[in-house]
Protein backbone atom coordinates (compact mmCIF):
# COMPACT_ATOMS: atom_id res chain seq x y z
CA UNK A 1 0.00 0.00 0.00
CA UNK A 2 3.37 2.52 0.66
CA UNK A 3 3.67 3.21 -3.00
CA UNK A 4 -0.26 3.79 -3.31
CA UNK A 5 0.01 6.25 -0.65
CA UNK A 6 3.10 7.66 -2.19
CA UNK A 7 1.42 8.25 -5.58
CA UNK A 8 -1.53 9.45 -4.00
CA UNK A 9 0.53 12.19 -2.05
CA UNK A 10 2.17 13.31 -4.91
CA UNK A 11 -0.52 13.51 -7.15
CA UNK A 12 -2.22 16.02 -3.95
CA UNK A 13 0.88 17.96 -3.93
CA UNK A 14 1.09 18.83 -7.93
CA UNK A 15 -2.44 19.62 -7.82
CA UNK A 16 -1.95 21.95 -5.14
CA UNK A 17 1.39 23.60 -6.49
CA UNK A 18 -0.70 24.13 -9.80
CA UNK A 19 -3.16 25.84 -7.78
CA UNK A 20 -0.80 27.80 -6.47
CA UNK A 21 0.62 29.20 -9.58
CA UNK A 22 -2.82 29.75 -10.78
CA UNK A 23 -3.53 31.71 -7.95
CA UNK A 24 -0.22 33.78 -8.73
CA UNK A 25 -1.01 34.22 -12.24
CA UNK A 26 -4.63 36.30 -10.80
CA UNK A 27 -3.17 38.35 -8.08
CA UNK A 28 -0.24 39.21 -11.01
CA UNK A 29 -3.09 40.73 -13.04
CA UNK A 30 -4.77 41.67 -11.02
CA UNK A 31 -1.90 43.65 -9.56
CA UNK A 32 -0.81 45.00 -13.14
CA UNK A 33 -4.87 46.13 -13.80
CA UNK A 34 -4.81 48.22 -10.21
CA UNK A 35 -1.18 49.21 -11.30
CA UNK A 36 -3.10 51.09 -14.41
CA UNK A 37 -5.53 52.57 -11.74
CA UNK A 38 -2.71 54.23 -10.23
CA UNK A 39 -1.48 55.68 -13.63
CA UNK A 40 -4.73 56.68 -15.52
CA UNK A 41 -8.37 57.42 -14.31
CA UNK A 42 -11.66 56.20 -15.48
CA UNK A 43 -12.48 58.64 -18.25
CA UNK A 44 -9.48 59.29 -19.57
CA UNK A 45 -8.31 59.61 -23.28
CA UNK A 46 -5.46 57.92 -24.14
CA UNK A 47 -3.07 58.71 -27.10
CA UNK A 48 -0.92 56.29 -28.44
CA UNK A 49 1.80 57.90 -31.68
CA UNK A 50 1.96 55.73 -34.57
CA UNK A 51 3.99 55.74 -37.78
CA UNK A 52 1.53 57.44 -40.14
CA UNK A 53 -0.91 58.68 -37.36
CA UNK A 54 -2.48 58.76 -33.80
CA UNK A 55 -4.57 56.60 -32.37
CA UNK A 56 -6.90 56.79 -29.46
CA UNK A 57 -8.95 55.21 -26.61
CA UNK A 58 -11.00 56.03 -23.33
CA UNK A 59 -9.43 54.28 -20.73
CA UNK A 60 -11.95 52.35 -18.82
CA UNK A 61 -10.52 51.11 -15.41
CA UNK A 62 -9.00 48.31 -14.43
CA UNK A 63 -6.40 48.27 -17.55
CA UNK A 64 -9.05 48.36 -19.84
CA UNK A 65 -9.55 50.09 -23.03
CA UNK A 66 -12.28 51.25 -25.01
CA UNK A 67 -10.92 52.06 -28.83
CA UNK A 68 -12.95 52.77 -32.25
CA UNK A 69 -10.36 50.43 -34.69
CA UNK A 70 -11.32 49.89 -38.16
CA UNK A 71 -11.61 45.70 -38.93
CA UNK A 72 -12.96 43.65 -41.88
CA UNK A 73 -13.08 40.10 -39.86
CA UNK A 74 -17.24 40.76 -38.32
CA UNK A 75 -18.00 41.09 -42.12
CA UNK A 76 -16.37 37.84 -42.67
CA UNK A 77 -16.81 35.81 -40.16
CA UNK A 78 -19.05 34.89 -37.01
CA UNK A 79 -16.64 33.69 -34.87
CA UNK A 80 -15.92 35.79 -31.81
CA UNK A 81 -12.99 34.45 -30.45
CA UNK A 82 -11.24 35.65 -33.55
CA UNK A 83 -12.98 38.78 -33.94
CA UNK A 84 -11.78 39.37 -30.24
CA UNK A 85 -8.19 38.95 -31.08
CA UNK A 86 -5.79 42.23 -31.56
CA UNK A 87 -6.58 43.36 -34.79
CA UNK A 88 -3.49 42.92 -37.47
CA UNK A 89 -2.46 45.74 -40.18
CA UNK A 90 -3.91 43.66 -43.17
CA UNK A 91 -7.41 43.49 -41.11
CA UNK A 92 -7.12 47.20 -40.24
CA UNK A 93 -6.33 48.18 -44.14
CA UNK A 94 -9.47 46.25 -45.72
CA UNK A 95 -11.76 47.30 -42.39
CA UNK A 96 -10.60 51.11 -43.78
CA UNK A 97 -11.47 49.92 -47.38
CA UNK A 98 -14.75 48.21 -46.52
CA UNK A 99 -15.52 51.23 -44.13
CA UNK A 100 -16.04 48.34 -41.41
CA UNK A 101 -15.26 49.08 -37.73
CA UNK A 102 -16.18 48.31 -33.99
CA UNK A 103 -15.99 50.02 -31.04
CA UNK A 104 -13.78 47.33 -28.26
CA UNK A 105 -12.41 47.08 -25.18
CA UNK A 106 -8.78 45.70 -24.72
CA UNK A 107 -6.39 45.56 -22.97
CA UNK A 108 -3.87 48.52 -22.49
CA UNK A 109 -0.78 46.92 -23.25
CA UNK A 110 -2.65 45.61 -26.66
CA UNK A 111 -4.58 48.86 -27.52
CA UNK A 112 -0.86 50.17 -26.99
CA UNK A 113 0.92 47.73 -28.74
CA UNK A 114 4.62 49.00 -27.29
CA UNK A 115 3.77 52.48 -27.81
CA UNK A 116 4.21 55.56 -25.61
CA UNK A 117 0.98 56.21 -23.96
CA UNK A 118 -0.16 60.09 -24.08
CA UNK A 119 -2.65 61.10 -21.45
CA UNK A 120 -5.49 63.75 -21.83
CA UNK A 121 -3.18 65.63 -24.68
CA UNK A 122 -6.32 67.03 -26.40
CA UNK A 123 -7.29 69.28 -23.39
CA UNK A 124 -4.88 72.03 -24.20
CA UNK A 125 -6.22 72.34 -27.55
CA UNK A 126 -9.38 71.77 -27.38
CA UNK A 127 -11.87 74.46 -26.85
CA UNK A 128 -14.41 72.58 -25.07
CA UNK A 129 -13.99 71.45 -21.59
CA UNK A 130 -14.19 67.97 -21.01
CA UNK A 131 -16.91 66.15 -19.58
CA UNK A 132 -16.72 64.23 -15.79
CA UNK A 133 -14.61 60.85 -15.85
CA UNK A 134 -17.43 58.85 -15.30
CA UNK A 135 -19.65 60.25 -18.39
CA UNK A 136 -16.99 59.97 -20.50
CA UNK A 137 -16.25 56.61 -19.65
CA UNK A 138 -20.21 55.82 -19.69
CA UNK A 139 -20.41 57.30 -23.17
CA UNK A 140 -17.56 54.67 -24.09
CA UNK A 141 -19.12 51.55 -22.88
CA UNK A 142 -22.55 52.67 -24.26
CA UNK A 143 -21.03 52.99 -28.02
CA UNK A 144 -19.51 49.22 -27.84
CA UNK A 145 -20.54 47.10 -30.85
CA UNK A 146 -19.89 47.47 -35.04
CA UNK A 147 -19.83 50.88 -36.53
CA UNK A 148 -19.62 51.88 -39.81
CA UNK A 149 -16.03 53.63 -40.54
CA UNK A 150 -14.98 56.69 -42.06
CA UNK A 151 -11.52 57.10 -42.35
CA UNK A 152 -11.92 61.38 -42.66
CA UNK A 153 -15.59 61.70 -41.13
CA UNK A 154 -15.54 58.87 -38.15
CA UNK A 155 -12.90 57.31 -36.81
CA UNK A 156 -10.96 56.78 -33.64
CA UNK A 157 -10.56 60.69 -32.93
CA UNK A 158 -14.51 61.49 -33.48
CA UNK A 159 -14.88 58.16 -31.24
CA UNK A 160 -13.05 59.73 -28.14
CA UNK A 161 -13.70 63.62 -28.95
CA UNK A 162 -17.35 63.15 -28.40
CA UNK A 163 -17.02 60.88 -25.10
CA UNK A 164 -15.18 63.07 -24.13
CA UNK A 165 -15.98 66.58 -24.92
CA UNK A 166 -19.54 65.92 -26.54
CA UNK A 167 -18.18 67.00 -29.89
CA UNK A 168 -16.93 64.79 -32.59
CA UNK A 169 -14.02 66.11 -34.28
CA UNK A 170 -10.94 64.96 -35.37
CA UNK A 171 -7.91 67.37 -36.16
CA UNK A 172 -6.02 64.40 -37.87
CA UNK A 173 -8.83 64.56 -40.33
CA UNK A 174 -9.03 68.30 -40.66
CA UNK A 175 -5.12 68.47 -41.08
CA UNK A 176 -5.28 65.74 -44.10
CA UNK A 177 -8.17 67.78 -45.36
CA UNK A 178 -5.83 70.77 -45.28
CA UNK A 179 -3.29 69.30 -47.06
CA UNK A 180 -4.91 67.82 -49.96
CA UNK A 181 -6.53 71.28 -50.52
CA UNK A 182 -3.26 73.38 -50.43
CA UNK A 183 -2.22 70.63 -52.94
CA UNK A 184 -4.69 69.98 -55.05
CA UNK A 185 -6.14 73.89 -55.37
CA UNK A 186 -2.61 75.56 -56.02
CA UNK A 187 -1.67 77.69 -58.64
CA UNK A 188 1.19 75.33 -60.19
CA UNK A 189 -2.22 72.24 -60.64
CA UNK A 190 -4.18 75.18 -62.13
CA UNK A 191 -0.95 75.72 -65.02
CA UNK A 192 -0.90 72.22 -65.42
CA UNK A 193 -4.33 71.84 -66.45
CA UNK A 194 -3.99 75.05 -68.68
CA UNK A 195 -1.77 72.55 -70.50
CA UNK A 196 -3.22 69.33 -70.40
CA UNK A 197 -6.95 70.64 -71.18
CA UNK A 198 -6.45 71.33 -74.68
CA UNK A 199 -4.62 68.50 -75.20
CA UNK A 200 -7.10 66.10 -73.98
CA UNK A 201 -9.94 67.69 -76.12
CA UNK A 202 -7.42 67.37 -79.23
CA UNK A 203 -6.63 63.50 -78.23
CA UNK A 204 -10.45 62.64 -78.11
CA UNK A 205 -11.44 65.01 -80.88
CA UNK A 206 -14.29 66.36 -79.25
CA UNK A 207 -13.69 70.43 -80.16
CA UNK A 208 -16.61 72.08 -79.21
CA UNK A 209 -17.19 75.78 -78.19
CA UNK A 210 -18.75 73.64 -74.75
CA UNK A 211 -15.45 71.58 -74.57
CA UNK A 212 -13.24 74.64 -74.94
CA UNK A 213 -15.63 77.09 -72.10
CA UNK A 214 -15.18 73.34 -70.03
CA UNK A 215 -11.55 73.06 -70.44
CA UNK A 216 -10.89 76.89 -69.95
CA UNK A 217 -13.25 77.17 -66.92
CA UNK A 218 -11.75 74.20 -64.55
CA UNK A 219 -8.51 75.54 -64.83
CA UNK A 220 -9.80 79.16 -63.75
CA UNK A 221 -11.80 77.74 -61.10
CA UNK A 222 -8.92 75.92 -59.59
CA UNK A 223 -6.45 79.31 -59.76
CA UNK A 224 -9.67 81.38 -57.96
CA UNK A 225 -9.50 79.03 -55.39
CA UNK A 226 -6.02 78.35 -55.06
Amino acid sequence: MFPLQLLVLTFISSLSLHEEEEEEEVMKEEATESGYDLIFRRGDLLEVPRTLFTHFGIYLGEGRVAHFIPDILPLVSSDRCRTKQMVTNFRLLLGVLMKCGSVRVDHVDDFAFGAKILVNSTDRVCSCAALKGDTVAQRAERLQGDIAYSLLWWNCEHFVMFCRYGTAVSFQSFQFCKTVRKWLLSGGVAMVMVVLSPCMLLSIGAVSWSSVLLAALLPFLIWMAA
